[in-house]
């Protein structure tokens, strides 16, 4: 299989355990995708113990099999914004993003994005590959966003995503005490109308699923933590109103109060994916921001928190 220490973020280097077609070895073993292998063919983009060969031939145990990865890269603008990598191998980013940062440029959000840091700090280490976000956060939303380096670990780490088997845990301040330690909310989430960006619970909208375990109650003011089954937009901001405890600085569906924090008190805290080359466990947590905190401790609580699921 892909051989240690000898990964680097523009090549695959992997070792053949038993006499295969090189075509169905890339799909049974690795999980390439057809479209992928057609276009190491039309590159010529495929070599065994350094000589080409098509997808066609055959290979066998202890061949070396090497993909170098050709593609241009994103063109944002680097900038040097602050913006925290917590985790990094030749595959994959996990940046930690603050709040009021749009992940990905829009024709109102022109730069000062997640994608004009990260070229930044990609290109301070001399690397320039394809920039792939695998997930997303709302400007107002901080904490964990992945990223890819090349269009093999996208892939495997969004069929990760679409199968339900990356942990993803995010902590947020609502309004009022919870009362049960913990919980599932299943109840389905629907967009009324396509010109609107407001969602709802909704019998005619997608299977949501939210688990819930409170961490922390003050006086009007719950820290809950949420592990989502499910990835819909607005999730867990949709999913807390709905019960009756909206986060704390949410301007769609939540209590807004400047005088406690100018954004919605909702924090990407953990994720827990897979590896896609060496199938190895990655878990990874992001601290709670600042103004979270302060916002904890101005409603009477405390930081000395059980922060586990």
């Amino acid at each position: 299989m892909f051989i240690e220490g000898k990964q680097e973020w523009n090549k695959f280097v992997i070792e053949v355990e038993e006499d295969s077609k090189i075509k169905d070895f890339l799909i049974d073993n690795l999980g390439f995708s057809v479209r992928s292998i057609s276009k190491l063919k039309n590159k010529k983009n495929l070599f065994v113990n350094d000589e080409y060969k098509k997808p066609t031939g055959n290979i066998k145990k202890g061949d070396i099999i090497m993909i170098p990865i050709i593609e241009e890269p994103s063109g944002f603008n680097p900038q040097n914004l602050g913006v925290r990598c917590i985790y990094e191998d030749f595959d994959l980013l996990i940046m930690d993003k603050p709040p009021f940062m749009v992940v990905h440029p829009t024709k109102s959000h022109t730069d000062k994005t997640l994608a004009n840091a990260v070229s930044y700090y990609i290109q301070s280490k001399s690397e320039y590959p394809k920039i792939r976000f695998v997930n997303r956060l709302d400007m107002n939303t901080s904490g964990i966003v992945v990223v890819a380096k090349n269009a093999y670990a996208h892939h495997k780490l969004s069929v990760e995503m679409s199968d339900n088997n990356v942990e993803k845990i995010y902590i947020a301040v609502v309004k009022g005490c919870i009362k049960e330690d913990t919980g599932t909310i299943d109840l389905p989430i629907y967009r009324e109308s396509d010109d609107s960006i407001k969602r709802c619970v909704d019998d005619r909208g997608q299977n949501s699923v939210t688990h819930f375990k409170v961490i922390q109650r003050m006086k009007d003011a719950t820290v809950v933590m949420l592990k989502l089954d499910t990835g819909r937009t607005h999730q867990i901001r949709v999913h807390l109103s709905h019960l009756g405890y909206g986060i704390i600085g949410d301007e769609l569906y939540g209590h807004v109060d400047k005088n406690l924090i100018d954004r919605q008190a909702l924090h990407a805290y953990k994720i827990g994916i897979t590896q896609p080359r060496t199938s190895t466990r990655i878990e990874v947590c992001a601290e709670l921001p600042d103004d979270i905190k302060k916002l904890i401790l101005n409603c009477g609580g405390t930081l000395d928190m059980d922060l586990s699921w």
